[in-house]
């Protein structure tokens, strides 16, 4: 199946994309709440990181943290700064890239539990992609809300 070229491609595309939407943005747009129903950029990063680190632990075979209770996600005020979100993002995706580089072919079809139930370890790599890439869309509309309509990638 060819499946770890395809999912470091998918792992490093969305990597790269939504380190460049971060990195387009204005430091102060990264905690502004555009409506009072609104995520800011730093709490979506921080759910991708939350997410990304589920995703690495159910690969590892690892015991699943509790998902934090109470609704949406929100950062911690500390996770505020541009260098701060950006960082902890590139980390997090960095250790999803490593575990798929180590991996034998075989591996990817490897069954793993999480939350959510059974899936394999392929899956859960291409389900962090396209969780990266959806947020990334989210990150490309509060650039045109802030009146940048340029493709950052």
């Amino acid at each position: 199946m060819d499946a770890k070229p395809i999912a470091l491609k998918r792992l490093n595309g969305a990597k790269s994309i939504v380190a460049a939407d971060i990195e387009a943005l204005p430091e102060e747009a990264l905690t502004r709440k555009f409506g009072d129903a609104t995520r800011t950029v730093a709490d979506i990063v921080f759910e991708l990181n939350l997410v990304n680190d589920h995703i690495a632990r159910a690969v590892r075979g690892e015991q699943q943290p509790p998902w934090p209770e109470g609704g949406w996600i929100t950062a911690p005020a500390e996770f505020s700064s541009k260098e701060s979100i950006l960082g902890a993002f590139v980390e997090k995706m960095d250790v999803l890239i490593a575990l798929a580089e180590g991996m034998d072919e075989a591996d990817f079809a490897t069954v793993v539990e999480t939350e959510m139930g059974s899936s394999t370890k392929f899956e859960q790599f291409i389900f962090a992609s396209m969780h990266n890439w959806y947020h990334s869309g989210q990150f490309n509309y509060i650039q045109t809300l802030l009146g940048d309509s340029d493709w950052h990638w």
